[in-house]
């Protein structure tokens, strides 16, 4: 192989490594981003029945920011799981590290995304990518099985 063909490999896997790199670590939303806590793995952490998810849709934290998506499980006690898919990366650790001034003092949770918290309410907090999302079952004394729907969506990413 010639020294221009090899240049022009060079420069061509250069382009296609920058091209498709960034896009290969962004989560996209799926049709139905409620499908990624489904209502049996909802009943079976928490040791209850709940229904299926009512979904709508979730404010914008900011302006223009992405608008997200709200999935109300009906059940003992009512589960919330908002889930918000941002444009990148760096989008989603800069509104995560804004919202959680909001809703301080918080306290870490190891092991779920790339970095998640509880705030004073016990609800889950998680960023994971581009993706950045919240579960809430109204107490703070139901942390561990939190974690564990908090793991299963991660796992879905």
């Amino acid at each position: 192989m010639t020294r221009f063909a090899k240049a022009k490999s060079l420069i061509a896997a250069t382009f296609a490594v920058t091209l498709f790199a960034p896009s290969a670590f962004a989560a996209t939303e799926p049709p139905d981003p409620c499908s990624l806590l489904t209502p049996v793995q909802v009943s079976s952490v928490m040791h209850a029945n709940y229904t299926a998810a009512v979904r709508s849709v979730a404010p914008r934290p900011f302006a223009n920011t992405a608008a997200g998506t709200d999935c109300r499980y009906n059940g003992r006690n009512p589960l919330w799981f908002r889930i918000y898919y941002d444009g990148s990366g760096s989008e989603a650790t800069t509104l995560f590290a804004k919202l959680k001034t909001f809703y301080s003092p918080t306290t870490p949770a190891s092991g779920i995304g790339d970095e998640a918290y509880f705030d004073k309410e016990g609800a889950l907090h998680v960023r994971k990518g581009n993706v950045r999302f919240y579960i809430n079952v109204g107490t703070d004394k139901a942390q561990q099985m939190v974690t564990k729907l908090g793991e299963t969506v991660t796992g879905e990413l």
